[in-house]
């Protein structure tokens, strides 16, 4: 059980938490302030100390450098003993196991650190063992340049050690590079230590700079953490130094790693400036529930394709309102974009569609291409439209189309109608002109479409309907889809309330029993208990959090949790359920961690009934 460390806000694997001491740290820390090591064991026996709140104490240990033999570790394995004060465990990333720590030391990072590939694999074993409410510390390793990448990993606690020793032998080391002290004409820092003229600068000096900028370095990263944009700035911090690059794209390609911890929404943007942003979590997972949960129900209309917007939501810009005013609802609108991929129009304020910038220069990437392509013909293999009308200009966006449209297993008409620029009277004349004779769809249909293909994005593959009806009279499988949805919508998009179709279950002057609101800062659903009830009991996918026997007032906290759904991200939508209550509410844990935690909020609940 850990009881001085609580993570408060997570940014993907990266934390801000605190131990907490008499006087709490907020981490990611470095740790040398407040560590008290009790000893090595391979210098002879060690006595347990008292501790105290003043200090993270580091049990009596026996470290294990990296490459070990396991028969090794086994024979000198410590038996760590039960500490009712704030206790460190040193362990290595092969045997890592829970010991009742608050903290977690890795005895081998020295083997590993300066390894992309290795990097990765220890930090993922070592974090897949231990508990989710302990820190993470790496001794001897941590520099000015690669805290940031440290701590994006799931790192908690770094100590002084290596950026000392560096300013000791010479080294002078800034957030992006390491110099030698002889070869600086001016100290490039503003610190105390760096408050004297060049010639008068020692190596002690040089050290506590060093010191110094590691600190200030970790004061960035934890604004980062708060603000949710440590990501954008590893992405250009990685940059630096060559092991670091390799280890930001494995962790890149550990998709249940960084899934797994990375929230369903945030209130920062995704800024999309290099080729990495193509690989970003938020991205894929966005291409992913698209190209497999998201089914299109406009099945008279044909598929229009324009090219996405600098404003966000699309249909708020002045190039989409052209675009509406040429197509008049007999066309269902697709939104191309690098790095999404397409956006359909029910899901244009689902997060990250209305939450991204990207550079403009008008010229694509191959990767940009490539991507964007592979995620329309996976659309495509998906949704059935009698033809496609692509109103898209040359660059990049054509390019993508001829590409999918010469795909062998992509059997649908493509028809071009950009004549120069989208938005020309020319270019919009040809698009009207394309949609003669094709049926409008009503404000309803659009409405009613909309909270079902949110549903279907959040919670699986044929959530909408089994949620919100819609199941025609094709039976199973794709010709199921289309039917009238058994619900009624109120409200302006993108702001709808969704109400059961039942006009004597809700109070006088409403169309029914309220279910969901449409969220529109993140275009997601927020569901009444009338709606969770409806959930439960239908087919769609329940994330489920189980708790104990208490009826929930405001939130739940980890030790509450029973048992929680796997596929629980932080911010999803959630089914609470115990001996006592009912209540709905959003998650501010992943399912994992609400059930391996013994602190911090796993649950912000909305509303709660007893039973």
């Amino acid at each position: 059980m850990t009881d001085y460390f609580e993570v408060h806000e997570r940014d993907g694997a990266a934390r801000l938490g605190a131990v907490r001491l008499a006087d709490p740290v907020a981490t990611p820390a470095l740790a040398d302030p407040f560590l008290d090591d009790a000893g090595s064991l391979w210098a002879g026996d060690r006595e347990v100390p008292d501790g105290d709140e003043s200090a993270l104490t580091v049990l009596p240990h026996r470290s294990f450098p990296a490459g070990t033999r396991d028969e090794v570790r086994e024979s000198f394995a410590v038996d760590h003993p039960d500490a009712d004060f704030p206790s460190a465990a040193v362990v290595d990333s092969r045997s890592a196991r829970d010991l009742g720590a608050d903290a977690y030391l890795l005895s081998d990072a020295q083997g590993f650190v300066g390894h992309g590939e290795a990097f990765r694999d220890a930090i993922v074993r070592a974090k897949g063992s231990l508990p989710p409410d302990a820190a993470l510390g790496l001794s001897g390793v941590a520099t000015p340049r690669n805290v940031a990448l440290l701590a994006y990993a799931g790192v908690d606690l770094v100590d002084a050690t290596l950026a000392r020793t560096k300013g000791t032998q010479g080294m002078y080391l800034t957030a992006d590079a390491a110099h030698f002290l002889e070869d600086l004409d001016e100290l490039p820092c503003a610190c105390p230590a760096c408050a004297k003229p060049t010639e008068e600068f020692t190596r002690a000096d040089c050290a506590d700079h060093n010191v110094n900028a590691l600190r200030a370095e970790l004061r960035r990263v934890r604004e980062r953490i708060r603000s949710g944009r440590l990501r954008d700035y590893v992405e250009g911090q990685a940059r630096h130094e060559g092991w670091l690059t390799a280890a930001f794209r494995e962790f890149d390609d550990q998709w249940g790693y960084v899934e797994e911890r990375a929230p369903l929404m945030r209130d920062a943007e995704v800024t999309a400036a290099s080729a990495e942003t193509l690989d970003r979590v938020e991205i894929r997972r966005f291409a992913d529930r698209v190209t497999s949960r998201y089914r299109n129900r406009f099945t008279d209309q044909p598929l229009v394709l324009v090219p996405c917007s600098a404003t966000k939501p699309y249909s708020d810009s002045q190039s989409h309102r052209q675009f509406h005013d040429a197509i008049k609802w007999r066309g269902h609108t697709v939104s191309m974009t690098s790095p999404i991929g397409v956006v359909p129009q029910e899901l244009e304020t689902t997060y990250p569609a209305q939450h991204y910038d990207s550079v403009v220069t008008g010229d694509w990437s191959e990767g940009e291409i490539g991507f964007v392509a592979e995620v329309l013909r996976r659309y495509l293999g998906r949704n059935d439209y009698s033809r496609v009308i692509a109103h898209v200009p040359a660059d990049g966006y054509r390019e993508i189309c001829e590409r999918v449209e010469s795909d062998p297993a992509v059997d649908v008409e493509f028809e071009y109608t950009c004549v120069d620029h989208p938005t020309t009277d020319e270019s919009l004349g040809e698009l009207n002109a394309a949609l003669q004779g094709e049926p409008a769809y009503s404000k309803r249909e659009r409405e009613h479409n909309t909270v079902r293909a949110i549903a279907d994005y959040l919670l699986g593959d044929g959530a909408g309907d089994d949620l919100f009806g819609g199941l025609g009279a094709g039976g199973e499988g794709a010709e199921a889809y289309g039917g009238e949805a058994d619900v009624r919508t109120t409200g302006r998009y993108p702001k709808l309330q969704v109400w059961g179709d039942d006009p004597d279950a809700g109070r006088e002057g409403e169309p029914g029993e309220q279910l969901a609101t449409m969220v529109p800062q993140y275009g997601t659903l927020s569901f009444t208990l009338a709606g969770a009830r409806r959930w439960v009991e239908s087919d769609a996918p329940t994330k489920r959090v189980e708790i104990d026997s208490f009826v929930p007032r405001g939130s739940v906290l980890a030790p509450g949790v029973v048992d929680a759904a796997d596929e629980i991200r932080v911010g999803d939508e959630v089914v609470v359920e115990g001996p006592k209550a009912f209540a709905v509410g959003r998650a501010a844990m992943s399912g994992p961690e609400m059930a391996g935690s013994t602190r911090g909020v796993a649950v912000e609940v909305r509303h709660a009934d007893e039973k």
